[in-house]
């Protein structure tokens, strides 16, 4: 082997992780629910409920502030509640 010889197992850290899994297993107000696995609480919140106003959501039994749903990233497993506000008496 010459010194200047590449490395064929080398790591390249730009390439795509070979064994990240494509969808990811949740639950969602209590039903399974498969999504692609870079899914945000944003997102998944915004598959579930239109509303923009009046939506909470719970990931593992833990509030998530609406401001921290953007950088919140969810994995196989969890379990979330989202709840909306429904006005009446």
């Amino acid at each position: 082997m010459t010194e200047n010889a590449p490395n064929e197992h080398a790591v390249n850290e730009d390439a795509p992780d070979p064994v990240a899994p494509a969808e990811i297993a949740l639950t969602v107000n209590g039903e399974p629910r498969r999504v692609p696995a870079t899914t945000t609480l944003a997102e998944l919140v915004a598959s579930v409920s239109a509303a923009n106003t009046g939506v909470a959501a719970a990931l593992n039994e833990a509030v998530v502030p609406r401001g921290s749903w953007p950088g919140t990233a969810l994995g196989s497993g969890d379990r979330i509640e989202i709840l909306t506000a429904v006005q009446g008496g």
